[in-house]
C-alpha cells in the first residue's frame, strides 16, 4: 500500500514546480477585479487644491469679524467661481460667490454659506453686492490641499483586489493606469466515459458532467480565468491528445477523476509510461493523508509552442474536487499570480496572506477518518439545545487544546454523511471547510474547528456587529 503523505508536503511539491507568471499594466478602466502587483503611492494631493466645501461666498474671514442677521456685513461680489476654473486672487474687502468644490481663490481663507447670506440659493445672475449675516473663523466650510492624502503618501498595497471604490481612489489620487497580477488562464479537462453534457439525457452507466461546471466556476472565483472545458474518454491516447489540446492558451490545467488505481483511470495509465525530454506529457500520481481527496497528481504538458503547462489533477468526486481545489488548485493560482506571498499549504492552503484563521464549534458530533485530515463542508448554524463546554481541543488543525470557544459561531456538516466524496447535491449549502487534524478520532459538540471559507460563501454577522 502506497505511503500517506501530508496534505502540506504534497502543496510544497506542487507549488516547487510553479514559476510565477509576469504581471502587466492596464488601464484604471481595465482594472476592475485585478490584484494590484505593487504598491501604490498618491501621484496628486486629495484634494489637488484648496477648495470650498459648499456653495457659498469665498472671503476673508476677518472681514466677516461681527456679522450677524441684525448687522450684517456687505462686501461687493467681484466675480464667479464654478467648479472647474482657476479663480483670480480675491481683491482685499470684496467676496467672491463659489461653487461646492471650487479652487478657492488666493487670498481668501473661508466660505460663507450662501443659506448665511441675503442671497438666493440656486441658479441666479451675479450679485453686485452680499450681506454677510454671521461671523466666520479661517478654515470655515474649505477644504484643504492634501488634507484626505499628500503626494507620495501610500494609498493601495500590493495584493488588493481593485473594486469599484478602489478604482474610485486610485483616480483621485491622480492615477490613470497600475501594475497588476498575471489573470491565471486554466483550462478544465473532466475524464471519463461515462461522463454527459448537464441536461442531456442519460443512458444505464453515465453521469451528468458536473465537475466541469464546478472547476469552471471555482476558477472565476478565485480570479482566473477558464480557458475552456474539455472531457476525455478513458484512454490514455484520448487522454493525451485532449491535454495537449487544453495546453495552448493556458497557464495552467486542472483535471478531475482518473488518478484512482481502477484499471480504466486514463491518467494514471498515461503516467505509466516514463517521459523523457521531448515527451507530452508528465505526471506523478501520490496518495495524500486528507480526506476527502486522497489520490491526487500533477506534473506538465508540453504546449505546441514549447512551453511546459503545469498540470494538477483532482479525484473525480465531486466534494473531492472542491476540497482540493480549495486546499491544493487555489495556492498554486497564488502562486502563478504572484500573490502567495512566499506560498501556504496544508490546512490552511487557499486561504488569503494576511488574514486571521476563522474558528467556529462543532454543533453535532462525527467520526474521522484515522490517520487523515478531514475537510468537513459546514455550514453555520444555531446552538446546540445543550451544549457541551469546549471539549479537549480535538477538533483544531494541531490537536492544541481548544479554547473556550465563547462567541465563535456555530457549524454543522451540509449533509449527515460529512465529508463523503459523492455529495455534490449538499455542496450548495457548504459556507466553509471545517478542518478536523489527523491524530482525531472523533469530534464532540462544542469542540473548536478551524475554518476554511470557500469561495462565494458569506460568513456570518453578528447583530452586534451591524
Amino acid at each position: 500500500m502506497a505511503q500517506l503523505i501530508p496534505l502540506e508536503d504534497y502543496v510544497a511539491q506542487v507549488l516547487e514546480s510553479l514559476v510565477p507568471l509576469k504581471g502587466e499594466r492596464v488601464a484604471l478602466a481595465e482594472a476592475h477585479g485585478r490584484v494590484l502587483a505593487e504598491d501604490v503611492a498618491a501621484a496628486v494631493p486629495v484634494p489637488p487644491w484648496t477648495n470650498s466645501a459648499m456653495d457659498g461666498y469665498a472671503v476673508r474671514a476677518a472681514q466677516t469679524s461681527g456679522a450677524s442677521p441684525q448687522a450684517p456685513v456687505v462686501l461687493p461680489v467681484a466675480g464667479d467661481v464654478p467648479a472647474g476654473a482657476a479663480p483670480a486672487p480675491l481683491v482685499p474687502g470684496s467676496a467672491q460667490r463659489i461653487m461646492t468644490g471650487a479652487m478657492l481663490p488666493e487670498g481668501a481663507d473661508a466660505v460663507v454659506k450662501v443659506e448665511d447670506t441675503d442671497q438666493a440659493a440656486g441658479p441666479h445672475p451675479l450679485p453686485g453686492r452680499v450681506e454677510i449675516r454671521v461671523e466666520v473663523g479661517p478654515g470655515t466650510n474649505v477644504r484643504g490641499a492634501g488634507e484626505d492624502v499628500r503626494a507620495g503618501d501610500p494609498v493601495m498595497a500590493a495584493g488588493t483586489r481593485l473594486s469599484a471604490t478602489g478604482l474610485s481612489a486610485l483616480a483621485s489620487v491622480g492615477l490613470g493606469s497600475v501594475r497588476v497580477a498575471p489573470r491565471v488562464r486554466v483550462a478544465v479537462v473532466s475524464t471519463g466515459a461515462e461522463l454527459r453534457d448537464a441536461g442531456q439525457e442519460l443512458v444505464p452507466g453515465t453521469i451528468p458532467d458536473s465537475n466541469g461546471l464546478l472547476l469552471a466556476g471555482l476558477v472565476a472565483e478565485h480570479g482566473a480565468l477558464c480557458t475552456g472545458v474539455d472531457r476525455s474518454v478513458d484512454t490514455a491516447e484520448d487522454l493525451a491528445a485532449v491535454l495537449r489540446r487544453a495546453a495552448d492558451g493556458a497557464d495552467l490545467i486542472v483535471t478531475s477523476g482518473g488518478v484512482s488505481a481502477g484499471a480504466f483511470d486514463p491518467l494514471t495509465m498515461l503516467a505509466q509510461v516514463r517521459p523523457g525530454e521531448d515527451a507530452p506529457v508528465s505526471l506523478d500520481f501520490v496518495k495524500v493523508a486528507m480526506q476527502p481527496g486522497k489520490p491526487q497528481g500533477h506534473g506538465w504538458v508540453r504546449a505546441d509552442d514549447g512551453r511546459r503547462v503545469p498540470i494538477i489533477c483532482l479525484p473525480g468526486n465531486p466534494v473531492s474536487v472542491l476540497v482540493s481545489f480549495t486546499t491544493i488548485v487555489a495556492p498554486a493560482l497564488a502562486r502563478l499570480a504572484g500573490q502567495d506571498a512566499g506560498g501556504s499549504s496544508g490546512w490552511n492552503a487557499g486561504m488569503p496572506q494576511g488574514r486571521p484563521r476563522p474558528a467556529a464549534r462543532a454543533a453535532v458530533a462525527w467520526r474521522t477518518p484515522p490517520g487523515r485530515r478531514q475537510h468537513v463542508p459546514v455550514r453555520f448554524t444555531s446552538p446546540p439545545d445543550h451544549p457541551t463546554a469546549a471539549g479537549d481541543g480535538s477538533g483544531g488543525p494541531s490537536g492544541n487544546d481548544a479554547k473556550t470557544g465563547e462567541g465563535l459561531p456555530w457549524v454543522t456538516p451540509t449533509h449527515r454523511l460529512g465529508s463523503g466524496s459523492h455529495l455534490v447535491a449538499s455542496l450548495p449549502a457548504a459556507q466553509a471547510l471545517a478542518v478536523v487534524g489527523a491524530e482525531v478520532e472523533a469530534v464532540d459538540v462544542g469542540d473548536e474547528l478551524t475554518l476554511i471559507p470557500l469561495s462565494g460563501s458569506v460568513p456570518p454577522v453578528r447583530a452586534d456587529a451591524l
